[in-house]
């Protein structure tokens, strides 16, 4: 793609970075075919390359956003799929990055949709809070009918009950059960503390049980990646910056062979910490060596010899492949491989690449096309009849629930539960 941009805008690194991946783009539109957005609405303002048309519109003739723009980019889901199709290797993550913040910065949105998405970037990583603001929830789910349109997605995803806070969760070093082979961090991460807090306990006891010293670090938290997405970034950079601080205390002092996430979304954040922080002369760095060894827990699955135990029995699971794990950190045969390994019957459901329509907070500030994709999703996941759905990230795990009575589970509740761990709750268990 020909650009123009002025001197003056190419002096700034992020404009710079843009410049660069627009000219990578060639108009091909193989991203159109597997872009849920754009399979939903046939806009071809709601397609990647669509898009790009509207980010270099307004980054190459560096004027504020506008309303069309902002309505067609907060439409994209980042689910990614367009990086998987590209032919031409568009980095499109990092594009619609960039124009997610010059929204932010520069287009006055209506006062309540900047009151929700600022409520959602503040309370949502602070699991205290967002502890709170569930049971207000709850108490007001009656009355949802009498609040505007907009809000009331918020009380269908919202659970009736939450589990009490797990000391899994507190910072802990969790021995391994045998002789040490691997030091790792979890990250423990914010919602999920308070949604489910049985999948960092099933990986921890997974972990441990394979021979891995578990360490969940002092000061780490919220990967950053909810308010980064909503253009935040400031305050994705505090959290990410926090993170990568409290890991490499923990590098200076113990040593880490890793940094293990098990919620897709946050994991491809903090892999890209490096690139986050690359402007940044006393810090990248140290952000770039933890996005170094930072881990899905299937990747780490995948070089243990797995201790099945023979409880299990040989369930069908369909396997949903989160789009921040196959398209974000092309991570797609450990997670399929692991769960077979333990005895499962996988099956794959068509439309494998096609987003649930939960992407972080989407659900909530784009619920009539998150609702579309949901339905899509579990017909396509119901038409292979599985026993159990299983996928390796919360936001998957709670939109897909939301529509199907068939048990979604993490990949590592079946996995530890095949290897002597309890049965997971949502099994009956």
């Amino acid at each position: 793609m020909q650009t123009h941009f002025s001197l003056s805008a190419l002096a700034d690194p992020d404009m710079a970075q843009s410049e660069k991946i627009l000219r990578a783009c060639v108009h091909c539109g193989f991203c159109t075919a597997t872009c849920p957005t754009y399979l939903l609405t046939g806009d071809e303002l709601d397609s990647p390359r669509g898009r790009i048309y509207l980010i270099k519109e307004m980054l190459e003739h560096e004027r504020p956003a506008d309303a069309r723009t902002a309505r067609h980019i907060d439409r994209c889901l980042s689910c990614l799929s367009c990086m998987t199709t590209c032919p031409s290797s568009v980095h499109y993550m990092h594009l619609v990055d960039h124009a997610r913040a010059h929204i932010e910065k520069t287009f006055e949105r209506p006062f309540e949709e900047r009151a929700l998405r600022a409520a959602l970037a503040f309370v949502l990583p602070r699991p205290a809070l967002f502890r709170l603001a569930l049971r207000l929830a709850a108490l007001a789910r009656p009355f949802r009918d009498h609040f505007p349109q907009r809000l009331r997605a918020l009380f269908v995803l919202a659970p009736k009950s939450l589990p009490a806070p797990s000391d899994v969760d507190r910072p802990q070093v969790v021995p391994a059960q045998g002789a040490r082979r691997m030091r790792v961090a979890l990250l423990n991460g914010c919602a999920q503390t308070v949604l489910d807090t049985r999948i960092n306990e099933a990986t921890v006891r997974l972990l441990t049980r394979h021979d891995i010293e578990v360490v969940i670090a002092e000061g780490a938290g919220c990967c950053g990646a909810l308010p980064h997405h909503l253009g935040k970034v400031g305050q994705s950079h505090a959290f990410a910056r926090r993170n990568v601080e409290a890991w490499t205390r923990e590098i200076e002092t113990g040593g880490l062979d890793h940094i293990v996430i098990n919620t897709s979304g946050c994991g491809t954040s903090v892999k890209d910490y490096g690139f986050m922080f690359r402007n940044d002369a006393k810090f990248a760095a140290k952000a770039a060596r933890i996005s170094a060894i930072a881990r899905d827990v299937s990747e780490i699955i995948a070089g243990l010899d797995l201790k099945a135990s023979g409880a299990a029995p040989r369930l069908r699971v369909a396997y949903h492949s989160a789009c921040s794990l196959q398209h974000g950190q092309k991570i797609t045969r450990e997670p399929v491989e692991a769960l077979e390994r333990a005895g499962f019957d996988v099956v794959a459901p068509p439309e494998g690449h096609i987003c649930c329509g939960s992407a972080g907070t989407y659900n909530l500030l784009q619920s009539e096309m998150a609702d579309e994709l949901r339905a899509r999703k579990v017909a396509s996941i119901e038409s292979v009849a599985p026993d159990v759905i299983a996928a390796g990230n919360l936001g998957c795990m709670v939109q897909i629930g939301a529509g199907t009575q068939i048990p979604v589970v993490h990949t590592v509740e079946l996995l530890d539960w095949a290897s002597g761990g309890p049965k997971p709750a949502a099994l009956g268990g």
